[in-house]
């Protein structure tokens, strides 16, 4: 009698990990940039790739996208973040700040007739409390924050928004939001990751 060997599984069906999502987001990043993607399918697409859980999931995210925004092989090795940026501009452009990106204690943005988000779901805060100073001149500008961080939003112009609700832990990371918007908004959105 032979010994039954199990198929080894394709490689859609493996789990992919963190790194996988990442390169899977900072892909679709370029072929938003690259004028591939609109924006709801950047969005949608975006959201896929934070939540997808096999090598097939993000695939399929790109399957209509050129082999140059295609997924890489992961790579041994997860390399350490950069060191976080202390601010964003845009001049008559959209800003995008999504997946894994260090967050300082102060960080600033400002827009100019544009508009943008900032997510924070999947970001690093390197400090128990980060103060945001954002400035949208002619421009909505919307911060995207997990549940389970305080948001204490402040300014003119600025609005709350949750899709979240619930007891917060008394050593929860604070996010402080001073905003001041002129013809814009800028809103603060409490939202799960996926």
């Amino acid at each position: 009698m032979e010994p039954y060997h199990q198929p080894a599984p394709d490689r859609a069906s493996l789990r992919a990990s963190d790194q996988d999502r990442d390169e899977t987001v900072q892909r679709l990043q370029v072929a938003f940039a690259e004028g591939r993607l609109t924006d709801g399918e950047f969005d949608e697409r975006m959201r896929g790739a934070l939540a997808a859980r096999t090598y097939g999931d993000l695939a399929g995210l790109l399957a209509d996208l050129p082999a140059a925004t295609a997924p890489v092989t992961p790579r041994p090795a997860v390399p350490a973040l950069p060191k976080p940026g202390r601010y964003t501009v845009a001049y008559k452009d959209i800003v995008r700040l999504a997946g894994r990106w260090r967050v300082p204690g102060t960080y600033r943005a400002l827009v100019y007739k544009g508009g943008g988000v900032i997510d924070l779901r999947a970001a690093e805060l390197t400090e128990p409390v980060t103060t945001i100073l954002a400035v949208a001149y002619k421009s909505d500008l919307q911060f995207l924050v997990p549940p389970g961080v305080r948001v204490e939003a402040s300014g003119f112009g600025v609005t709350r928004d949750e899709e979240w609700t619930g007891d917060l832990d008394a050593d929860a990371p604070v996010v402080h939001i001073r905003a001041f918007a002129y013809k814009g908004r800028v809103e603060t959105r409490t939202m799960p990751r996926h």
